[in-house]
């Protein structure tokens, strides 16, 4: 994400990670359109005003800092949605970074129907805002009125992806192959769980499930970035680390300083 000190990776890269990890869980769409506000919510380890914050080194030098939150419940076009946000900010002397990216995710499916990024990084702005329509298999760019097809009708973002991902089994040894990112040419990810390791951080002490994601992107999480993330091995799946080695910079790493857990939908 620090473009040109951390090109682009402590923040696109950082979202698309957890996004190799999602799944579909099939639905009619005309009964979902009809059913959305009476079916009961999926079942989640996060819920509204969930926080957590991180640290950010590079080579171990601190750089900045980010958090992941669940700011609250919203409709979406009729829907019922998790409205979850990430942000990095923070740099080096002559290049500062300050990116935020918010995704509507449907309680019910736990897909995108929602998805903003403002970013404003060294030399680099980006301010878009994309609508999907699941059930017509749609999208549309809000920012600049521009529409598509969408290949699947659970559509995820990379922070949809993100906290999908935590409702996952993770047994290490397994590998997910998956066909649910929104934009067609980045499908599909895969994910693999390596393995079981304890670590400390700021936040404390945690047994953890290591997970390597592979994106058919540039950036922290693309191919031959090695990258690694820990995810405490209980049912929050909360990530407590992140590992990766950045073309250029090096050594990247986010490290959890506080976490609040949230309030379950009743």
């Amino acid at each position: 994400m620090f473009r040109g000190i951390i090109p682009g990776a402590a923040g696109r890269a950082l979202l698309s990670v957890f996004g190799v990890l999602a799944l579909a869980h099939a639905a009619d769409a005309a009964v979902r359109t009809r059913q959305d506000t009476v079916r009961a919510p999926a079942r989640v380890p996060f819920g509204a005003g969930e926080k957590a914050s991180f640290q950010v080194k590079l080579g171990g030098i601190p750089v900045g800092k980010g958090s992941l939150d669940v700011v609250g419940l919203a409709m979406v076009d009729g829907h019922r949605t998790y409205h979850a946000r990430l942000r990095v900010a923070g740099g080096v002397p002559l290049a500062r970074v300050d990116d935020k990216f918010d995704s509507w995710i449907d309680v019910n499916g736990l897909f995108s129907r929602r998805f903003k990024q403002d970013q404003k990084e060294v030399r680099f702005e980006r301010n878009r805002t994309y609508e999907f329509f699941p059930e017509r298999r749609e999208w549309r760019r809000l920012d600049n009125g521009t529409s598509g097809p969408l290949h699947t009708d659970q559509p995820l973002d990379e922070v949809s992806f993100l906290y999908f991902a935590r409702t996952l089994p993770l047994k290490p040894g397994e590998t997910y192959t998956l066909h649910r990112y929104f934009k067609e040419d980045g499908n599909p990810v895969v994910l693999k769980v390596l393995r079981r390791d304890t670590v400390t951080v700021p936040a404390g002490t945690f047994h953890t499930v290591v997970v390597r994601p592979i994106i058919r992107t540039r950036g922290l999480f693309g191919q031959g970035g090695e990258a690694e993330v820990y995810l405490t091995d209980d049912a929050r799946r909360i990530p407590v680390l992140i590992r990766s080695k950045v073309p250029v910079v090096g050594s990247l790493t986010m490290h959890l300083q506080h976490y609040q857990p949230g309030e379950t939908i009743r």
